[in-house]
C-alpha cells in the first residue's frame, strides 16, 4: 500500500485509485435532478449542501438506510479520511493546554463552556476532557463540554464514547446562554457549501453551475454569478482571478462565525483546518482546492458517490477572520499545527508517554506515528491555526513557550 499525500490535505492511504468510485445515492441523484427540472441549473453551493446535508441522505446527516449503509462515514481509520483528534488523543491533550491558558487569563471563572462544532463522534472532546484530567487541571471543575453536530448518528457516537471514557458528567446539552469559554471547529469549515467560480475573459467573473446533460446525467457548465455576493468578496479581499482560473468562494462562513461566538461572553475562538490567507488561496497557480474523501481516497470529482463521499474545499482564512473581528473578536494569532502543537508541548507530552506505568512499546510507537503525522507539514502539520479571541490579552495569544524539552 502506498502513501498518496497532498500538501495541505488530511494524509490518506491510496487504497486503489484505479477502482472505481461507487454510484451516487438515488434518493439524492432524485432530489437533485427534480430541483434542476424545476429550476434551472443549481449552483455548486446548493448541491453541495444536498449531497452533505440532505436530512434523509445527505453525507453527514442521512439516516443511514440507503447505499454503504451500516459503512462508517466522517472520520476515522474505519470510514472517509483521518484527522488528527482521531489519530491519537495526544492531539487534545496538547489542546487542552491552550484552553486551560485561555480559561487562566479569564480569572478562572467558575464555569467555561467548551462549545465544539462538528464534534463527530468525540474523538477531540475525550483527548481535551482526559487530558484535563490527566493533568490534573484545575479546569476540569469548571468545563461545561458541549458539542455541536449535525448529524443524529454523530451524536449518538459522542455520548457512547465521553461515556466509555467515564466523561459524559462534562457534558452538556447545547445551549445559547453567554458565557466564558472556547469555540473549536477543528476541519469543520472546510466542509462548509462553496460556491465554484472562473475569472472570465473579460476580467470578471463567472459560476460553474450543476445541470442535467442530454442523457440525463449530471454535469457542469458555466454561467453569471447568483450572487454579486461573490464579486464583492474577492474584491473587499484584492483578489482577482485570472481568465479561466478557477476557484472555490465559501460565502457560508460569515453567517457560521457570527452565529458560533455569539454566546462566547469572553474567550477563545480556534480554527484549525487546511487554508490559506485569501491572496495564497486565490493565487493563479492554485487552481481549485476542491476535493472529495471516499475510504480513505482523495479524488477531484464530485458528482460521483454522491451522498457517500465528503467533499471539502481550502477555507479562506482571511474571510474568517474578518468575519470574527465584524462580531466583536480580536486577532490573537495565526500559525500552522505543527508550530502550534510544537509551543504546546506536544513533545514532551510523547516523552512523557514511556514513563507511564504499563506503557508498551506499541503504544509508545502508534503515539509517535500519529504525532510525526501531526507534525508533518505535508501533512495535517501543514494546517492553519487562527486563533481570536474576545475579552483576552493580546500578550496571551502564542502558546507560551515551546515546553516540549
Amino acid at each position: 500500500m502506498s502513501e498518496r499525500i497532498e500538501v495541505g490535505l488530511r494524509r490518506v492511504p491510496d487504497l486503489d485509485p484505479g477502482a472505481p468510485l461507487p454510484e451516487g445515492d438515488p434518493r439524492l441523484l432524485d432530489h437533485i435532478a427534480s430541483e434542476i427540472r424545476a429550476s434551472g441549473p443549481m449552483p455548486f453551493s446548493r448541491f453541495m449542501a444536498i449531497a452533505l446535508f440532505d436530512p434523509e441522505a445527505g453525507y453527514y446527516t442521512g439516516t443511514g438506510t440507503g447505499p454503504g449503509a451500516g459503512r462508517a462515514r466522517g472520520p476515522g481509520r474505519a470510514a472517509d479520511f483521518l484527522t488528527a483528534p482521531e489519530s491519537h488523543p495526544i492531539f487534545g491533550w496538547a489542546i487542552a493546554r491552550r484552553l486551560e491558558e485561555a480559561w487562566t487569563d479569564l480569572g478562572r471563572p467558575s464555569r467555561f463552556v467548551i462549545r465544539e462544532h462538528g464534534a463527530a463522534s468525540g474523538a477531540l472532546a475525550v483527548g481535551i476532557l482526559d487530558g484535563l484530567r490527566r493533568s490534573g487541571s484545575g479546569l476540569l471543575q469548571a468545563v461545561r463540554y458541549q458539542p455541536i453536530e449535525v448529524s443524529p448518528a454523530a451524536g449518538a457516537a459522542f455520548a457512547t464514547r465521553l461515556d466509555a471514557a467515564d466523561l459524559a458528567h462534562f457534558v452538556d446539552p447545547p445551549d445559547d446562554r453567554r458565557a466564558p469559554g472556547a469555540v473549536i471547529a477543528n476541519e469543520l469549515l472546510d466542509a462548509q457549501p462553496v460556491h465554484r467560480v472562473e475569472g472570465a475573459p473579460d476580467g470578471g467573473l463567472l459560476e460553474r453551475y450543476v445541470e442535467l446533460g442530454p442523457s440525463g446525467a449530471l454535469t457542469t457548465a458555466l454561467g453569471e454569478p447568483s450572487t454579486p455576493a461573490l464579486a464583492e468578496r474577492l474584491a473587499a479581499e484584492g483578489v482577482r482571478l485570472e481568465p479561466g482560473q478557477a476557484a472555490e468562494i465559501c460565502l457560508a462562513i460569515d453567517a457560521w462565525v457570527g452565529t458560533a461566538v455569539a454566546p462566547l461572553e469572553r474567550g477563545l475562538l480556534l480554527v484549525i483546518d487546511y487554508g490559506y490567507p485569501a491572496t495564497e488561496l486565490y493565487a493563479p497557480s492554485r487552481g481549485s482546492t476542491l476535493r472529495a474523501y471516499h475510504r480513505h481516497r482523495v479524488h477531484a470529482d464530485p458528482l460521483v458517490a454522491i451522498g457517500l463521499q465528503d467533499l471539502t474545499a481550502h477555507v479562506d482564512l482571511t474571510a474568517v477572520e474578518r468575519a470574527a473581528v465584524a462580531a466583536g473578536l480580536e486577532p490573537l494569532r495565526r500559525t500552522t499545527q505543527a508550530e502550534y502543537l510544537a509551543g504546546l508541548g506536544l513533545g514532551g507530552l510523547l516523552v512523557g508517554l514511556q514513563a507511564e506505568p504499563g506503557a508498551s512499546l506499541e503504544s509508545y510507537l502508534a503515539a509517535r506515528s500519529a504525532v510525526v503525522r501531526m507534525l508533518d507539514p505535508r501533512a495535517t502539520g501543514g494546517f492553519a491555526v487562527v486563533e481570536l479571541g474576545r475579552g483576552l490579552p493580546h500578550e496571551a495569544a502564542p502558546a507560551r513557550g515551546d515546553r516540549s524539552r
